[in-house]
């Protein structure tokens, strides 16, 4: 979408070039990029992609990513009529509307559940690994990070997991837009294919995920159709994308920093504590907040029906927030971090647990079975930004 005029309210030394799906030098490195944002004014507006507010420092991001009173997550995206088009349950609903909702989101997500996902994340992984053994390398990106996630997302919710090849692209419509499809057809494409998985699990409850979530009584009745397809749609979009990414990160960082894999294959205890703070150091979720009543934020006046983007990356890295927050410490990893990888306050990710789980298994089996690995000197790993920026191309060397 074009460049907008500057609404009346905003300071003109507020305004900075920036369009949050392509930040300038993102390509090659999506976190500097981001950062260029850091040192000055802590809200900043951009008349990109319709016109609207960015959060630019880590306090910002986080105190407004919380505060669902004043900022509503009902916009969902800066992408022009996402929102509106997309109806997400619970991740579109505000407090108190919100909470029987995600009551029972979170009752599918319960930690017994995740835990016992364990043995085919593991299984999946190793199965992965061993076919790219005997070949020196590979592109991690397409070969491991874009298969094993979606494998266990569509598992846990009782779809065909070859059906990967014909969900994914529609995961990277939603965070990562290129004007192949129209949001509308977004959502068409998504809904036609849940509609007879939902109808079934309403009619005839499994042991799937949509099942245990469609089981739970919203404030004692049963879901209706057009609330469990908003449901399975959020679920849907947020199972494709968000792990890949995460788990780019991980091996990309692993990779340029041969002494911390050599730490973590030493002992692979040390693995959970170096996942979280690998989550801290590489977050490439943002998310999008509509101001519902005129306050002040940063000392500038924020209207009524301004859209908000809230950058993760802008407080995990923020040296305001964190000692030192580029470097990636595994000692920081043994305490709680309030990081906002999974997000912040009533709306953090449902499904941070499972993520979690599938990048202390990725670590633990790849750690095992690949040797040491590295960049390849010919190709650089690539960026695309979004409301999750992820590695596009990882291309990894090992010595047989």
């Amino acid at each position: 979408m074009s460049a907008q005029p500057i609404p009346d309210h905003v300071p003109t030394d507020r305004v900075v070039d920036f369009n949050v799906f392509a930040p300038p030098g993102g390509e090659q490195d999506f976190f500097a990029a981001w950062k260029s944002l850091l040192g000055g004014p802590g809200l900043v507006w951009t008349t990109e992609n319709g016109g609207h507010w960015i959060g630019a420092c880590g306090e910002v991001v986080r105190s407004l990513w919380g505060d669902a009173e004043r900022f509503s997550n009902e916009a969902l995206a800066v992408t022009p009529g996402l929102g509106e088009v997309m109806e997400f349950i619970p991740l579109q609903q505000d407090p108190p509307e919100h909470k029987p909702f995600r009551m029972a989101v979170m009752k599918g997500f319960a930690n017994n559940h995740v835990v016992a996902m364990e043995p085919l994340v593991r299984e999946q992984a190793r199965l992965l690994i061993e076919g790219l053994m005997g070949k020196g390398g590979c592109e991690f990106m397409s070969q491991f990070a874009e298969i094993l996630p979606i494998h266990i997302f569509l598992t846990l919710i009782g779809v065909p997991p070859e059906d990967r090849a014909k969900l994914r692209p529609l995961g990277q419509q939603l965070t990562r837009p290129d004007g192949s499809m129209t949001v509308v057809e977004l959502r068409d494409a998504a809904d036609a294919y849940l509609e007879p998985y939902i109808r079934e699990r309403l009619a005839n409850p499994g042991s799937d995920l949509f099942s245990r979530i469609l089981s739970v009584p919203i404030e004692g009745r049963a879901w209706t159709f057009d609330e469990a397809q908003r449901m399975c749609r959020n679920l849907l979009f947020g199972g494709l994308d968000t792990v890949v990414a995460m788990m780019g990160n991980m091996i990309m960082h692993l990779a340029r920093h041969p002494d911390d894999q050599e730490y973590l294959r030493e002992d692979a205890s040390r693995i959970p504590a170096a996942v979280d703070e690998l989550m801290r150091r590489y977050p490439t979720v943002s998310v999008t907040r509509n101001c519902v009543e005129t306050t002040e934020v940063d000392g500038v006046e924020v209207r009524e029906g301004d859209l908000i983007y809230l950058p993760s990356v802008l407080h995990n890295l923020d040296p305001a927030c964190f000692d030192d927050p580029e470097k990636v410490d595994f000692d920081r990893g043994l305490s709680p971090v309030r990081h906002t990888t999974m997000g912040v306050g009533p709306h953090r990710c449902v499904g941070a647990g499972l993520a979690r789980l599938e990048a202390i298994v990725l670590l633990e089996e790849w750690l095992a079975r690949v040797p040491h690995f590295s960049l390849a000197e010919d190709v650089q790993p690539t960026f695309r930004g979004g409301n999750v920026g992820s590695l596009l191309q990882l291309e990894l060397r090992w010595a047989e």
